[in-house]
C-alpha cells in the first residue's frame, strides 16, 4: 500500500492579499477628561472675567499632561467664546488634544486625527477589511472617516472579519 502525502491545509485568507485594518489600534491611549467650567462661574451662571482669569492663571494645568480634554459647561450659563479659548491657551502645552464638546465628540476627534495620518497611497488597489468587532466602543464616524480616506484608492473595501465580511465597495 502506497502512503499518500497528506493534503496541505491552505490558508486562503492569508493568501488572498486582504489587509485587515483594526480601528481600535488607532485609539489614543491618553486619558479622557471632561472639564466642566460651571464650578468656576459665579453661582454657576455668570462668568466674571476677572475671577475666571484668576482661576485660569492659578489652576494646575500640568495635571493634564498628555491627556485629552473636552471643555464644556453643564449649566445653562452663557459663556463667552473667549473663555474656552483662554482654557485652550492654558492647557495647550500639556494636553495631547483638547476640544470644546463632550467625551463622545472628543473620541470622534481623536479617531479623525488618527485616520488623517493614514497615507492613502499605501492602500492603492488593495483589498481592505475594516474590522468590525472591538473591545472598546467605536464611534460610527470613525468607520465613515476611514471609508472617506480609502474609497478613492482601494480595489475593494469590506467590513467585518475575513471569514464573514460585508462587501462595501468594489472598484469597477
Amino acid at each position: 500500500m502506497e502512503l499518500q502525502e497528506p493534503d496541505l491545509i491552505e490558508n486562503k485568507v492569508a493568501n488572498s492579499g486582504i489587509i485587515t485594518i483594526d480601528l481600535e489600534t488607532f485609539r489614543h491611549a491618553g486619558e479622557r477628561v471632561l472639564f466642566d467650567i460651571k464650578d468656576w462661574l459665579f453661582r454657576e451662571m455668570i462668568l466674571k472675567e476677572k475671577d475666571f482669569r484668576e482661576f485660569v492663571k492659578n489652576h494646575d494645568w500640568e495635571q493634564y499632561k498628555k491627556k485629552n480634554i473636552a471643555f464644556y459647561c453643564s449649566s445653562d450659563a452663557i459663556v463667552p467664546t473667549w473663555a474656552y479659548m483662554l482654557l485652550a491657551a492654558a492647557v495647550q502645552q500639556y494636553a495631547n488634544r483638547y476640544i470644546f464638546g463632550d467625551l463622545q465628540q472628543l473620541e470622534i476627534t481623536l479617531y479623525h486625527d488618527a485616520i488623517a495620518q493614514i497615507n492613502a497611497a499605501d492602500y492603492i488597489d488593495k483589498r481592505i477589511i475594516i474590522k468590525g468587532c472591538s473591545h472598546n466602543e467605536m464611534p460610527v464616524s470613525a468607520y465613515v472617516e476611514i471609508s472617506n480616506k480609502l474609497l478613492p484608492v482601494v480595489k475593494s473595501l469590506m467590513y467585518g472579519e475575513a471569514c464573514s465580511n460585508v462587501p462595501i465597495y468594489k472598484k469597477r
